[in-house]
């Protein structure tokens, strides 16, 4: 499984990581060039338990930015959205990265040379190539649309090119169909998380009127009358 720092490893270390994970270089594997067989754990929680915050934060002040001059609006902190936040970011941290070190590990014993990472170094490179969506999501609350799309766009595509960038050098062996059905699984899982972001926690204004109007409408009052 490789060893694995629970405790903070050198400031260096992790800083050098995350530099890595919002400026990948072509050419520059993450694993090889930056965790070198010394994966931690550190790094990857935090980014993660940061995201959570910044979500759930920057989605309730980006609601409150567009709403808060509209007649009939009340604001109410909607803390469910930590939770959803925290299960879908920690789900995607851990559970893609145990399947795909899985599907890695299968296609090792059927296919010569198909390599892979350990788990931890798997978790590790998802952890990390988390570290672009905390700025972006907090210039999201500027609460223009194409603004928004453009952040998370890039920040999808800088995230996904270290993910490409770290398990191509291991898939690219292997028969067309199972590396490119890999590539596109991994690829589809970022893109359904990263516009799942979007489209929950920054919902445009119409979107935002309508679930707002959901949520304050009275129930209609029955009226009996006696005969």
């Amino acid at each position: 499984m490789g060893r694995c720092k629970l405790n903070p490893p050198f400031s260096f270390q992790v800083l050098d990581r995350i530099k890595a994970s919002v400026i990948p270089l072509p050419g520059k594997n993450f694993v090889r060039h930056h965790l070198r067989n010394n994966p931690d754990l550190y790094g990857p929680f935090w980014i993660c338990a940061t995201l959570v915050i910044t979500l759930s934060i920057m989605g309730n002040l980006s609601t409150f930015i567009q709403m808060h001059n509209r007649a009939g609006y009340n604001y109410n902190p909607q803390f469910h959205k930590v939770s959803v936040a925290g299960v879908i970011i920690y789900s995607y941290a851990w559970l893609v990265p145990l399947a795909l070190w899985g599907f890695l590990q299968w296609r090792k014993g059927v296919m010569q040379g198909v390599g892979s990472y350990s788990f931890l170094e798997t978790v590790c490179v998802y952890g990390y190539s988390l570290t672009v969506y905390i700025p972006t999501t907090i210039l999201c609350v500027i609460p223009f649309e194409l603004f928004r799309w453009i952040l998370i766009i890039v920040a999808m595509s800088i995230s996904g090119f270290v993910l490409v960038l770290a398990f191509w050098p291991h898939i690219r062996n292997d028969n067309k169909m199972a590396s490119l059905g890999m590539v596109i699984g991994m690829i589809a899982l970022h893109v359904l998380m990263a516009v799942g972001f979007k489209m929950y926690f920054f919902q445009k204004f119409e979107e935002q009127k309508a679930a707002v109007a959901v949520a304050t409408q009275k129930p209609a009052h029955i009226t009996t009358h006696k005969s």
